[in-house]
């Protein structure tokens, strides 16, 4: 597979007004392919958002550790990992054919981009869908969870937080969450062209957004869900306080 322009799209999480607004963008409309890095359907708006994304035809998918989750509960496993409480719910709306689609996702996906050359796409790292690094996790971790990986641009999401970096000559590239970000409002996401990357966030009406869910989702918190993570209540400092211990450091905020 081979591409041009990439929008890289992550953490949708089911927040299908999120997802509308990027799709809208005229360098998402223009791009030859539309990556998205997992974790697509936990939350409010699980089916709705899974149709949008499995219709377009210039896009591929890879699997969130959420995704998992949500496949082992329709299933019928009783726990899950996940801490947001919306997960068990979101699992129970899925068909069959939602639940196979899901599990059917890869962990990761190779594409050749122009000025980049392979491009590795994943969810959390290249051998996990669920470890954690951040932008400045220490070089030893990155050396552990890149061992083995031969592509120079790995492009990742799950931290909710967007980042470009360096890590010993390799590229490594978070679009941050369309869903539900951390730190700042609006949908965030990431387009590789020309050989460069660029942070996008794409404003919306987050009061129509909110009032959409709270309607359409039948989740029965769903007003509180979409107040907190649609509106961003949770600053990078909040995930950096959750997520810094996972990365194997010692928490020092």
């Amino acid at each position: 597979m081979n591409a041009s322009r990439v929008a890289v799209l992550s953490d949708v999480h089911g927040v299908l007004p999120a997802l509308e607004a990027v799709l809208a963008e005229p360098d998402v409309r223009a791009a030859d392919l539309i990556a998205v890095t997992g974790d697509h359907v936990a939350g409010p708006l699980p089916t709705l958002t899974l149709d949008l994304l499995s219709s377009l035809e210039n896009a591929v998918l890879v699997r969130g550790n959420a995704d998992r989750e949500l496949v082992a509960l329709a299933r019928g496993a009783s726990e899950t990992e996940i801490p947001d409480p919306i997960a068990p719910w979101a699992a129970a709306q899925l068909s069959d054919a939602h639940v196979g689609l899901l599990d059917s996702l890869p962990l990761t996906a190779t594409v050749d981009v122009a000025g980049f050359g392979p491009v590795l796409f994943c969810h959390a790292t290249p051998r996990d869908d669920e470890e954690v690094v951040l932008v400045d996790s220490r070089l030893s971790r990155w050396s552990e969870v890149f061992a083995g990986v031969a592509e120079q641009t790995v492009v990742c999401g799950h931290t909710h937080m967007p980042y470009v970096r360096l890590v010993d000559r390799r590229l490594v590239v978070n679009p941050g969450s369309v869903g539900m970000p951390y730190g700042s409002v609006g949908a965030s996401w990431a387009l590789l062209a020309d050989g460069g990357v660029m942070l996008r966030r794409t404003s919306y009406d987050l009061d129509a957004a909110c009032a959409r869910i709270a309607a359409e989702s039948g989740y029965p918190d769903a007003v509180e869900w979409a107040d907190y993570f649609v509106r961003a209540k949770a600053s990078d400092v909040d995930a950096l306080r959750v997520f810094g211990p996972r990365d194997g450091r010692a928490l020092d905020l």
